[in-house]
């Protein structure tokens, strides 16, 4: 299945085979951080990519998750740059739609990754992960896992950011359809009303938020038995926190990335599955795309039936269940981050 996947760039290496001359062709990367290690290795397939095809890279990063205006203003200067194209992982995928309105305008590609803008057409394309089958296999594999405990689990719901952007609703939703529980509005997060779920609370996508909220859900009931966290990072937060009350043996703990940090974390029992994405496909197709872009004016289109360029998902686990296909971490190691 992964060597099917990575095989879908040449798609879009055909589409960049006519030549350009480097001094003509420029791009942006712009990421939510430059220290979340999704985002290090984004960078990486992105630098890669661009000085294999000769465009000039430029990089930009919020300074936390969540720094809406740190990327409109990253935005304005590819903008003025000239560049051809923008590669970007939006703080807040509504709020940022004027900004990205504005650098198509100018006539640059838009290509949101991994995270896609609200509505997900304000870009020319996207590049990502189905974050809600991601969310929906580690659902899966959690309520497989308790059995019939299942119908008994406590659960803490550690999300992104407030203003909900795509990625977080649609990982949380699908895990949450994963696990048997009926959604409310499917387009965001916190409407739910089954009382397995002890309630939601905000990370930031960084371990000390995820210590943060995990500690604010244990207060609200310090019987929580499941943990879905937005990303690793939260996730190791999540377990320090439990480990401060002795209870990280007893609590299963899933989440999203498959970053090599992640899959050890698997490996030694912190985190019981994740879901592995490949953000440095991500980037190195969307260099690709802006440069077909320069060349000759072709846009990327979407996989078959779905409005995005799906970039594949993995469950990473030591502790497979019937019925949901899986990976172990030995696997998930040889793979992060592709």
């Amino acid at each position: 299945m992964i060597r099917k996947l990575l095989a879908t760039g040449s798609v879009l290496a055909a589409m960049a085979a006519a030549p350009a001359a480097a001094a003509d062709v420029s791009a942006c990367l712009i990421t939510k951080t430059d220290t979340n290690p999704f985002f290090v290795k984004m960078k990486e397939g992105a630098t890669a990519k661009a000085e294999e095809l000769g465009i000039e890279l430029k990089s930009f990063a919020g300074k936390v998750d969540g720094d809406h205006e740190t990327q409109v203003a990253a935005i304005e200067t590819c903008i003025a740059d000239g560049a051809k194209g923008i590669l970007l992982t939006a703080s807040d995928t509504s709020s940022i739609v004027p900004a990205v309105k504005q650098a198509r305008d100018a006539g640059l590609l838009v290509i949101a990754l991994d995270t896609p803008l609200d509505p997900i057409d304000a870009a020319d394309a996207t590049f990502a992960t189905d974050n809600f089958k991601a969310g929906e296999l580690i659902g899966q594999w959690a309520a497989a896992s308790l059995g019939d405990e299942a119908a008994n689990a406590k659960i803490a719901m550690l999300d992104l950011g407030i203003s909900q952007p795509t990625v977080g609703v649609l990982r949380d939703q699908g895990f949450l359809q994963g696990f048997g529980i009926e959604l409310g509005d499917p387009n965001k997060w916190g409407d739910e009303t089954d009382p397995r779920i002890v309630g939601n609370d905000v990370t930031a996508g960084n371990e000390e938020g995820g210590r943060k909220a995990m500690e604010n859900l244990l207060a609200k009931d310090p019987m929580v038995n499941v943990v879905y966290t937005i990303n690793e990072p939260a996730a190791a937060g999540a377990y320090e926190a439990l480990k401060a009350i002795g209870r990280e043996n007893d609590v299963l703990i899933v989440s999203v990335d498959g970053g090599c940090p992640g899959v050890q974390n698997v490996k030694d029992g912190v985190i019981g599955a994740t879901s592995q994405q490949y953000p440095l496909l991500m980037a190195s197709l969307g260099i690709e795309a802006i440069k077909a872009w320069a060349d000759n004016g072709t846009k990327p289109a979407p996989t078959e039936g779905k409005d995005f360029f799906d970039t594949g998902v993995a469950l990473v686990t030591d502790k497979p269940v019937e019925g949901v296909e899986s990976i172990d971490t030995a696997k998930g190691m040889d793979l992060c981050w592709g």
